[in-house]
């Protein structure tokens, strides 16, 4: 199996904490007011140029599938690339491109709500799970009181690893936490475990000091860590504020025209071809979810 490693990008505190499990190199220059935006609403017969903004040189690859399939349809893919998380959603409000896919659902809602933007999730794309790891134990069933959980410290990728520890048997949330929940939320623990809230950059490499922790899928990978290798496998996919997404501009929406060609990009990406990516380049840490959802139905 090919494995392609994902070197991490610095976030900013707030982005860390509501952005998705990062997943990109930093490759990505910040594409601000690059190039006009795109004439999606062309005649039928012209090629349609569409730019789409991203964060990492990851998701070039990820999109080259979907890229090389548009083509046949007309359709020019721009892929754009941003350095950072906070400047995409702003491109896309001011029309500066016409997509974007960098985000989960629990950020882009953040983002909606600080900055007023109008913009919405047109498809799903993936997920990412996080796994718990070990290098001293071989099962959960070999966790014992006293032993060493790591987990991440921000909000988004610590709620996560807290459900991912309740479906394993170790913890009890109380009923009602949110789809965040943190410490404070464990009303019983299973198994007398130490939690131990971290960086997650820097968990893969304390996992010689601590009995076990759940490492986000971008720093599993490169790390060096397997999905085979988890003791335990991310469950909680079903979550759909943790899904991944492209969103686009409202206003475009109401363009019939506008909207077919979009979602003729969303089907591209929702593909074989690109689940192929997912399992042979990237070794199941990304996962497909909510393909069957229409969100541009209506």
């Amino acid at each position: 199996m090919k494995l392609r490693k994902i070197i991490p990008f610095a976030l900013s505190a707030t982005a860390l904490t509501l952005a998705l499990s990062a997943c990109g190199s930093n490759g990505g220059t910040n594409a601000g007011t690059n190039g006009a935006p795109a004439e999606s609403g062309a005649p039928a017969g012209e090629t349609v140029t569409v730019k789409l903004g991203v964060v990492g040189s990851i998701y070039e690859e990820l999109w080259a599938p979907a890229q090389q399939a548009l083509k046949d349809e007309g359709v020019d893919l721009q892929i754009v690339q941003f350095s950072d998380y906070v400047t995409p959603n702003n491109a896309l409000a001011n029309g500066e491109i016409d997509l974007n896919a960098f985000q989960h659902r629990i950020y882009l809602e953040s983002e909606i709500e600080n900055y007023g933007y109008a913009i919405e999730n047109i498809g799903n794309t993936f997920i990412i799970p996080l796994n718990l790891y070990s290098s001293k134990v071989g099962s959960v069933e070999e966790l014992k009181d006293g032993d060493t959980v790591a987990i991440p410290d921000d909000l988004t990728n610590g709620g996560r690893a807290l459900k991912v520890l309740e479906a394993a048997g170790l913890i009890t949330l109380r009923e009602g936490a949110a789809f965040n929940p943190t410490l404070d939320d464990i009303e019983t623990y299973n198994v007398g475990i130490k939690i131990e809230e971290l960086k997650a950059n820097v968990i893969p490499s304390t996992l010689a000091d601590v009995t076990a922790a759940v490492v986000n899928g971008n720093y599993a990978l490169d790390f060096g860590l397997k999905t085979e290798e988890a003791i335990y496998k991310d469950t909680v996919l079903d979550v759909e504020e943790y899904w991944n997404l492209v969103a686009a501009r409202s206003a475009d929406l109401q363009d019939a025209n506008k909207a077919a060609v979009y979602e003729k990009v969303v089907k591209a990406f929702q593909s074989p071809e690109t689940e192929k990516v997912f399992n042979e380049t990237y070794g199941g840490y990304f996962i497909k979810v909510g393909w069957d959802q229409n969100l541009l139905a209506k």
